[in-house]
């Protein structure tokens, strides 16, 4: 990372806005990674650790805090990257380029070695292609099983999961529950707000 360890505490210990996005703060004693803005206590400095991008953090097994939604986060400059091969490299991944296809072929497509790909990721991401496409998937999983009534097999093959098993053992791993124990929790979550306004309105 450019920023020290105790620049990025500070900015925790501040919530300074001016740092969302631009770090993500991994706390070992939770398991959990947030933005430097999010409104949880804040966490002893040994516990914490410091990624350049989220899916850094969730490659490094950490789960996204569910009170600031780090997939929400503005996008930091290392996963726009400082060379036009890792910004264009990050597009087509965002477009499925990694969805049914290698890695060797995404580096075939931009001009260079899967090694050199890699390197770059490593330098300037934190994660590799596939972590980070990997963390895409999930996190657009999780768009539509909010926002949709598309069922488990239609989010998973929207998403660019190869199977369904593959979507809940990636689900899983990143959120610490199947798939559809968070479309359960929406509809109970939307249930809850609809009843409280038809409280309000008979007010």
């Amino acid at each position: 990372m450019l920023l020290d360890f105790e620049t990025c505490y500070d900015a925790v210990k501040n919530r300074d806005a001016r740092y969302d996005g631009v770090f993500f703060t991994g706390v070992s004693s939770t398991g959990i990674f947030c933005r430097p803005v999010c409104p949880a206590v804040t966490p002893k400095p040994e516990n914490c650790e410091f990624y350049p991008s989220s899916a850094a953090a969730m490659h490094a097994g950490y789960r996204p805090c569910l009170r600031c939604r780090p997939e929400s986060a503005p996008n930091s400059p290392a996963w726009n990257g400082v060379k036009t091969t890792v910004k264009r490299a990050l597009t087509l991944i965002d477009q499925g380029a990694l969805d049914h296809h290698a890695v060797s072929e995404l580096a075939e497509r931009l001009g260079i070695s899967e090694r050199y790909l890699r390197r770059l990721f490593s330098r300037h991401v934190g994660a590799s292609p596939s972590a980070v496409a990997r963390s895409r998937r999930v996190l657009l999983a999780k768009r539509l099983i909010a926002d949709s009534a598309d069922s488990m097999t239609t989010v998973a093959h929207k998403a660019g999961f190869s199977s369904v098993r593959q979507f809940n053992d990636a689900f899983h791993k990143v959120y610490g529950a199947r798939p559809s124990a968070l479309r359960h929790a929406h509809v109970r979550q939307d249930h809850s707000n609809k009843t409280a306004h038809s409280i309000r309105s008979q007010k």
